[in-house]
């Protein structure tokens, strides 16, 4: 097959961008120039890679093939690129980070201080729910993957590098919340306000309480932390949350944590990308930031500790 690299990277940018168009303004030229290279393409596979049906494009199964071939490619032509500068002594190129919607909270600030270090690094953060991140993992779409609780059918390279307490909160006028060290039991009657079906804080939820034999009188299911808190500070229920999500200061938010036994649930944040892929420099270089970055953010929280 005749195909050109740069013909590979105007398909990439159809499979992410989903039109003609939004691959056209990727690339930087113009939409006639963009198909006609799509078409050379399709042409010299020999078979259908995409199809438009109400505007959108959907690839076909050698779309999706030539898709993950074209996305490797790619990958590891910019490690080069990464790796000749290093040798030059620069830093510059790409990189991709998704993250869980709770990683929000504390993400960006690494990443604020990560581009004070490398200016000219060009960041990309995706913050979808739990099964986003899992879907663009499974792709391979990005260079590190951040998550409280990753898959256990995929095998990963899997560093935990952060705590992340969940808390149980409840309106500061809630009548449990001046008591002190409640069974969980004590929660009997109360509505509960969890986050959707799948999500990291969801699946951490519903195993705590299985352990303690607990079942939660349901009263809504909601997609963010900020419904969830809003919710709760209404006075609808009380709700487990990550501690995150709180930003330290939850009177302010209208809520208080709960003291209740067996909380807070210990989770933790996970560092993963496929086991076996080559991270480049500069995502090997971002990796090394968080975990000397969550270091130090557990050295400030317990400066007795060594």
């Amino acid at each position: 097959m005749n195909v050109t690299f740069r013909q590979l990277r105007l398909f990439l940018a159809l499979a992410e961008t989903g039109s003609v168009s939004g691959a056209a303004r990727a690339m930087h030229v113009t939409q006639p120039t963009a198909s006609m290279q799509l078409r050379d393409v399709t042409e010299a596979v020999g078979l259908p890679l995409y199809e438009v049906v109400a505007r959108r494009v959907h690839l076909t199964e050698t779309g999706l093939e030539l898709a993950r071939t074209a996305r490797l490619m790619a990958a590891e032509w910019d490690a080069f690129g990464q790796r000749v500068d290093a040798l030059k002594g620069l830093t510059r190129g790409r990189l991709k980070v998704a993250v869980v919607s709770t990683a929000k909270y504390f993400i960006p600030r690494m990443l604020g201080q990560f581009c004070s270090q490398y200016p000219d690094i060009d960041i990309s953060l995706e913050v979808l729910n739990r099964d986003g991140v899992v879907g663009r993992l499974r792709e391979n779409l990005d260079d590190l993957y951040i998550m409280s609780r990753p898959p256990t059918d995929t095998d990963l390279q899997d560093d935990v590098f952060l705590p992340n307490p969940l808390v149980l909160i409840a309106s500061k006028s809630h009548l449990l919340a001046k008591r002190r060290g409640l069974p969980v039991q004590a929660l009997r009657g109360t509505r509960f306000i969890l986050r959707e079906q799948g999500s990291g804080t969801r699946l951490a939820t519903d195993e705590h309480l299985r352990k303690q034999r607990f079942t939660p009188d349901l009263r809504l299911e909601l997609g963010s932390n900020e419904a969830v808190r809003e919710a709760v500070a209404g006075d609808l229920g009380v709700a487990v949350i990550s501690v995150h999500a709180l930003a330290g200061q939850p009177a302010t938010q209208g809520v208080t944590v709960l003291d209740v036994q067996g909380f807070p649930i210990q989770s933790q944040w996970h560092i993963v990308y496929p086991r076996g892929k080559r991270l480049s420099p500069i995502a090997q270089v971002f990796r090394e930031h968080l975990v000397a970055q969550a270091a130090q953010w557990a050295q400030r929280q317990h400066p007795a500790r060594r």
